[in-house]
């Protein structure tokens, strides 16, 4: 198995940067319990539902949860882009297929974790990359599971 360390100092790869969460306030939205088609609009003020809390619909395990800011386009095939925000639970067990954040050999980067046996790797989900294979001379840490993806631009 590859060492595990922890890097406090570690560079950027497809992480542009880590970003501190935290509730200041609860602010709840209204949840419209219609659809909404991509058409023509119409009066909804029947159809409310319950208010959405996106502190609930976003964070599983606030004390455990940090965000990051992805930068490079390694994760598009799954709809990561540059600019989003991954919303990551350093609490979650990373296993076979999760979208991961680690850090290699003192670099964080943002891919999905695979394990066959004693093997491990970090997988792209754009063709125009290689798996990176986790190798014994490596230094591999995990440092949190990707829940959620949060794009603000459109």
């Amino acid at each position: 198995m590859p060492r595990v360390a922890s890097v406090p100092h570690a560079r950027q790869a497809d992480v542009a940067a880590i970003l501190a969460v935290v509730a200041i306030t609860r602010a709840r939205v209204p949840l419209m319990s219609a659809t909404a088609e991509c058409g023509f609009p119409s009066p909804a003020d029947d159809y409310l539902d319950r208010p959405l809390d996106f502190n609930e619909l976003l964070i599983d395990n606030a004390p455990a949860t940090y965000a990051v800011r992805v930068s490079g386009d390694s994760m598009t095939g799954i709809g990561i882009f540059p600019g989003d925000i991954a919303v990551i639970n350093r609490a979650k067990r990373a296993v076979d297929r999760s979208i991961v954040i680690a850090v290699v050999d003192g670099e964080f980067t943002l891919k999905r974790y695979r394990k066959r046996g004693s093997r491990a790797w970090l997988q792209a989900e754009n063709p125009a990359y290689k798996d990176l294979e986790i190798l014994e001379d490596m230094t591999f840490e995990v440092w949190g599971v990707v829940t959620r993806s949060i794009r603000i631009d459109l």
